[in-house]
């Protein structure tokens, strides 16, 4: 088991940024916006948007558990309502 943290800047609004191209899977994965975004982040898969996903306003996290690893690192992404807001990220990895 090993651990992945990091932060993915969306330099541009409407454009998803994956947040890891590795094929590691996950066992667990934390999202957070950071509290100085001046608009909202997205969390989600490939069709993730600024307007499609799980919605994280500055501050807000979400956290999810795939419990033995059934899902790709690489199929994470993030988008923003607002150029250069940040996500950052805590996974936990098989």
């Amino acid at each position: 088991m090993r651990v992945s943290i990091g932060t993915t800047d969306i330099p541009t609004a409407g454009t998803r940024v994956q947040i890891s191209n590795t094929v590691d899977k996950v066992k667990k994965i934390s999202v957070t916006a950071r509290p100085a975004n001046t608009g909202n982040i997205f969390f989600g898969t490939v069709t993730v948007s600024s307007t499609v996903g799980v919605v994280l306003r500055p501050g807000d996290a979400v956290s999810l558990d795939f419990e033995e690893g059934s899902v790709l690192f690489s199929t994470f992404y993030l988008d923003a309502a607002t150029s250069g807001d940040d996500g950052d990220y805590m996974a936990i990895l098989e």
